[in-house]
């Protein structure tokens, strides 16, 4: 599939305590990031999610709502936007599906991360930060099966550990990180590895 833009995918996924979090991730990745990041934060879907102009303010790369459609180009940050769920194709485009009034969390971590391992592979790069409950931890292994790398927030670093321990606790994540060692993580993982 001609160009369709290679390179690594970034989920951040988080709940209560998120906006901190997701600030001072997106803080330590510069502009020039060869991978896109994708950001979801749980929402009520009867409001209008004002989290990408937030994040816009201190995140050195582009910030914007996902829009149906967009394709996951490198340098560029992605929110889910509230009332959707967000869902990664293979030909790495965004598609949003109206998340309806029931369960699961909205948007979901689970399903996000699950479309994620299916799409990319060992493209996927997984990180679950502070929240309550269980969302992500069912699409951590499936990140897992499909050849991905799992970051989680360690109890100390996290507001709300319900997220990142769920993650743990499924056994397949690689990186159990303090907050602001996560940014750094990341660019070592997605940094072209040295020529000899």
């Amino acid at each position: 599939m001609s160009g369709i833009p290679r390179g690594p995918i970034i989920v951040l996924i988080s709940s209560a305590g998120g906006l901190d979090a997701l600030t001072r991730v997106l803080a330590c990745l510069p502009a020039a990031l060869p991978a896109a990041v994708v950001v979801l934060q749980h929402h009520n879907p009867d409001q209008v999610s004002r989290l990408a102009g937030l994040l816009e303010r201190v995140a050195p790369l582009p910030v914007a709502d996902a829009r149906d459609g967009d394709r996951l180009e490198p340098g560029r940050v992605f929110v889910a936007p509230s009332g959707f769920h967000t869902l990664i194709g293979r030909d790495r485009t965004l598609a949003l599906v109206r998340s309806g009034p029931r369960p699961p969390l909205r948007p979901s971590g689970d399903l996000l991360l699950t479309s994620l391992a299916i799409s990319v592979g060992t493209d996927a790069i997984a990180v679950v930060l502070t929240g309550f409950g269980s969302d992500g931890a069912a699409g951590v292994t499936a990140v897992k099966r499909f050849g991905g790398t799992l970051i989680a927030s360690d109890r100390a670093s996290s507001r709300e550990f319900g997220m990142p321990e769920a993650a743990i606790d499924t056994g397949d994540v690689d990186h159990v990180l303090p907050l602001d060692e996560i940014g750094p993580a990341l660019m070592r993982l997605v940094s072209p590895a040295p020529h000899r």
